[in-house]
């Protein structure tokens, strides 16, 4: 018999579903996770109606992603002429969701953060989920990778995927090399900005290290139209 199929891990920043040619277009945000096939996808700079319960499982807005399970992370929420939206991250899951948390990463005036963890069942056993979205200034990033690592601690050595956007591009100031440590250093394809990627600002951890197969970057041609951020996918072994 061969090897299991690998778990496809994706996260992207789907910018409010506003691509490069200025259009606000979910069914094309929802094409692109179409293409990646993943098993998990989470989204930064998600938007949806601040009357969506945020207790919901089905998906909001890609609502053609009917395979998925829903969890909801809102940062902020803020005034669109639609009505009242909720701004942050969100989870997608092929796999059961056993359980959820929401950490506030925000600092005191700066924009708020947050970080969505989740547990899913993967081969009948916990798989432990952080999806991020961290600051743009030095000193919110290392505080916010502080929180990151506390609930590191609290999973222990349990299988864990750490993901998001991390906003971390200075060579020698990095927050994230902090996770390297802890984590091991995996690949980081550029993915911003799409017209020509020089930053790899969106980043996938596994812990255990040896499990990671292999990091991607999608960049189908709908992919650099839809949003500002391309997904990095990750293929691990798990279940």
């Amino acid at each position: 018999m061969g090897s299991p199929a690998p778990l496809r891990v994706a996260t992207y920043n789907v910018h409010a579903c506003v691509g490069r040619d200025g259009r606000y277009d979910p069914a094309r945000v929802a094409t692109v996770n179409g293409e990646l096939d993943a098993d998990v996808v989470g989204l930064q700079e998600f938007t949806y109606p601040a009357s969506v319960a945020l207790e919901t499982r089905t998906p909001v807005v890609l609502t053609t992603l009917d395979r998925y399970e829903c969890a909801l992370g809102p940062t902020r929420q803020r005034t669109r002429h639609t009505g009242m939206e909720c701004f942050g991250n969100a989870l997608l899951t092929r796999r059961p969701i056993i359980e959820i948390h929401r950490l506030d990463l925000s600092m005191e005036r700066r924009e708020p953060r947050g970080a969505l963890a989740a547990t899913i069942e993967v081969g009948g056993a916990p798989l432990h989920l952080l999806a991020a979205h961290l600051g743009l200034r030095i000193h919110e990033r290392r505080f916010q990778v502080r929180q990151i690592l506390d609930y590191l601690d609290s999973v222990g050595d349990e299988p864990v995927v750490v993901f998001g956007d991390f906003n971390d591009w200075l060579p020698g100031r990095s927050a994230a090399h902090v996770l390297d440590r802890r984590l091991g250093r995996p690949p980081r394809p550029a993915t911003f900005p799409v017209a020509w990627p020089v930053f790899a600002l969106d980043r996938i951890w596994v812990q255990p290290r040896r499990t990671l197969r292999r990091i991607s970057v999608h960049a189908t041609p709908t992919a650099r139209l839809a949003s500002d951020h391309l997904p990095v996918v990750a293929e691990i072994d798990a279940g």
